[in-house]
């Protein structure tokens, strides 16, 4: 399966989730409306910029800070299909699997990525390559029971289609 996408890069590690929705705007759950300022604290033209289907492209420790939820409906209600960054923090991980949105670990990523480069994402071979520059990187393999619940959109319906296998 491969994901063609648009970059927005941010060099910087530790990219908490007050930066990507800060917590004045916790008082609504829906996605479109959190969307409206996702990542303003950090890149104020970021709703502006953005596309459906684009990614975000970070260095080490994306997530970290609280553990809300409302940081991957904000960036999935902006059209963000997937984050790419060195590392996550822990929770962030697990929450952005269950909610749905593609997670992935791959060193170097934003030192060889701008904003505005083309890419594509191959997860069955594990590479993603910058179409504007030729530079193919190597990522962590998605775990497949990650990548179903993703299919799914989320862990919930994820255990609402199992059931129905059953």
């Amino acid at each position: 399966m491969t994901k063609k996408a648009k970059a927005h890069v941010y060099r910087r590690d530790h990219i908490n989730t007050d930066e990507i929705i800060p917590a004045r705007y916790l008082n609504t759950d829906n996605e479109k409306e959190l969307a409206e300022h996702a990542m303003e604290d950090l890149d104020p033209e970021f709703i502006t910029k953005v596309k459906t289907g684009d990614i975000i492209i970070a260095k080490k420790d994306f997530g970290c800070g609280s553990s809300r939820e409302h940081a991957i409906w904000a960036l999935r209600g902006a059209g963000i299909k997937a984050v790419i960054a060195e590392t996550f923090a822990r929770i962030y991980y697990r929450n952005s699997i269950n909610n749905g949105l593609l997670a992935i670990e791959c060193k170097g990523a934003a030192d060889h990525i701008n904003t505005g480069d083309k890419i594509e994402i191959n997860l069955e071979t594990c590479k993603i390559t910058n179409t504007t520059t030729g530079k193919t990187l190597e990522f962590t393999p998605v775990p497949k029971f990650a990548l179903d619940i993703i299919a799914s959109k989320g862990l919930l319906n994820y255990i609402k289609q199992q059931q129905k296998t059953q």
